[in-house]
């Protein structure tokens, strides 16, 4: 659903009393969101210094208050603490009877869908999962990030259009996750924008080894362009040493990294094994050249030595 598509009025949410439980990256900037919306912050809970400031910082003069008395004021509730200590913040909240009946509460958590939510509903609440597929700064910035950004959503059906016409509020576009597929898709996300931030940072880090004093110039236009290709071409944009074969510059690279960078190799290896399953896969490997190379993988650093280009 596009964000140029404004839900019916009928199906929009009225104005409501927002409240926040988790002070995190994530929590003040939907608030804030929600806030240009014509939705009204009531409540934030935070216990952390940094969480305090971020509260400060995006919601102002919003009063920071105990998790329980965010429900008693609020009418929707975002609920955006780290997912191992969701399941129980939703039980203890039930279990208190800080949660009322005809409450929206939200959680933003990729891994679970509505089910997590379960103790909350038998109290009466309106459960939904919306999770934006974004990195957070916790700073003003994550709401002007916003639009446009997909959420995956998930919600009982009679809910589904409130869900999708409060992320499109917040300047998002809907997309629906059925409820057992949410582990996946949250996998998908981890897998491709937390490691990513892992490579970049080890790629830096071996450039300034390497006598570069610029590393993110240096890294930046050719990093965005294989971002495009990958988005636009799938495995058609794989290319390198590893897709064309060069088993000797391989080796050369693991010889290296071993030297300078020990910490690297195990990750080198187990992402050059999955770039040459596909490469092999699509045609693009010829099988001639993939057993050498495949050989220098198995063993970490046997193989003629090459150089790279």
């Amino acid at each position: 659903m596009s964000t140029s598509q404004q839900p019916d009025p009928k199906d929009r949410p009225a104005r409501l009393a927002v409240g926040v439980v988790g002070a995190g990256r994530v929590g003040p900037a939907l608030a804030a969101s929600l806030q240009l919306a014509g939705h009204r912050p009531v409540a934030v809970s935070a216990v952390s210094d940094a969480s305090r400031r971020r509260a400060a910082q995006l919601l102002a003069e919003v009063p920071v208050v105990p998790p329980a008395e965010v429900l008693r004021r609020a009418e929707l509730v975002l609920l955006t603490v780290p997912d191992d200590a969701l399941p129980k913040l939703v039980e203890g909240l039930a279990d208190t009877g800080a949660v009322r009946p005809g409450q929206l509460l939200v959680h933003t958590s990729g891994r679970y869908g509505t089910k997590v939510l379960d103790p909350a509903l038998r109290a009466g609440a309106l459960p939904l999962a919306l999770h934006p597929a974004m990195t957070f700064t916790g700073t003003s910035v994550d709401v002007q990030r916003l639009a446009g950004c997909s959420f995956g959503v998930t919600a009982p059906e009679e809910l589904r259009l409130a869900a999708e016409a409060l992320v499109i509020e917040m300047g998002g576009e809907p997309e629906w996750i059925a409820e057992e597929m949410r582990p996946l898709y949250h996998a998908a996300l981890a897998l491709g924008a937390n490691h990513l931030v892992t490579l970049v940072a080890q790629s830096m880090e071996l450039l300034r080894e390497a006598g570069v004093a610029a590393p993110d110039r240096m890294l930046g236009p050719l990093l965005g362009a294989a971002l495009d290709n990958a988005l636009r071409s799938g495995d058609a944009a794989l290319t390198g040493p590893v897709a064309r074969g060069d088993a000797g510059t391989v080796a050369a690279h693991v010889t290296e990294l071993r030297r300078h960078a020990p910490q690297t190799v195990a990750g080198y290896l187990a992402m050059a094994r999955a770039t040459a399953d596909r490469a092999l896969a699509h045609g693009l490997l010829r099988a001639e050249l993939a057993e050498d190379l495949l050989g220098v993988l198995a063993n970490g650093t046997d193989g003629a030595e090459g150089d790279a280009r």
